[in-house]
């Protein structure tokens, strides 16, 4: 606690811009954002990047996921890997707010938070998340919609095995059963509009499988915000 704290101090004490280096009050500076977050046409359902005029990818086309949209601020590429690892990894929840605005000023994410009656965090483990000491997805959250920001429904039940080097229908097999809703309050579901959010989307597995937890619940609408996602491999 008292690391998590310090950290939130030293993120308000002027720094440098961790991509080029400018003396700023937030730890991107503008000129970085324009040049590195661009918006781009992705998949309404998946958020891939697409070229063409095209609305969805032929994955979504031909397997319809469980999402009736995502949204998405940026690839998982330079610089915002480094700036997600510092995040993530290296006990720096004072990023969350920077990189919340850059997700927030996506098109379409404001009026998807708008439109919203629940903000659902992807839950980490028990072990992740005493491993880590925050939920980065918590944290960005909290950030984009404090007041409709639910972090104790969505239930994470175990642990699964690190995605990272496994196909794409492994990660569905490694993510089966893993979530569930805090069953004396999972009627908040029903009818509702839904947004799960999460830093990084890879394969798409996670927030799934997640997503049909709170459609076989009676949610209405389930839209994924995400800060970055993987490029498709090739």
């Amino acid at each position: 606690m008292l690391r998590r704290r310090l950290a939130s101090l030293l993120s308000r004490l002027p720094s440098q811009c961790a991509v080029c280096r400018s003396w700023q009050d937030q730890p991107l500076c503008e000129a970085c954002i324009q040049r590195f977050a661009q918006p781009q046409p992705r998949c309404r359902t998946c958020a891939l990047p697409l070229t063409g005029g095209a609305t969805q990818c032929g994955t979504c086309l031909q397997q319809p996921p469980p999402l009736d949209g995502c949204l998405c601020a940026v690839d998982y590429l330079y610089p915002w890997t480094d700036c997600i690892a510092q995040f993530k990894y290296r006990e720096q929840p004072g990023w969350a707010g920077a990189l919340a605005d850059l997700l927030r000023h996506t098109p379409w994410v404001e009026p998807a938070l708008e439109r919203s009656t629940l903000v659902l965090p992807m839950p980490l483990s028990a072990e992740r998340l005493r491993q880590r000491g925050f939920n980065q997805a918590l944290e960005l959250a909290r950030r984009l919609a404090p007041d409709k920001t639910d972090a104790r429904l969505l239930l994470r039940l175990r642990d699964t095995a690190p995605q990272l080097n496994l196909s794409a229908a492994e990660r569905r097999r490694n993510v089966r059963g893993a979530f569930a809703l805090e069953p004396l309050r999972a009627g908040r579901v029903r009818g509702s509009e839904a947004v799960l959010v999460d830093d990084v989307m890879t394969s798409g597995a996670s927030l799934f499988a997640a997503a049909e937890v709170l459609r076989a619940a009676g949610a209405a609408r389930i839209v994924a915000l995400v800060l970055a996602r993987t490029p498709a491999p090739g």
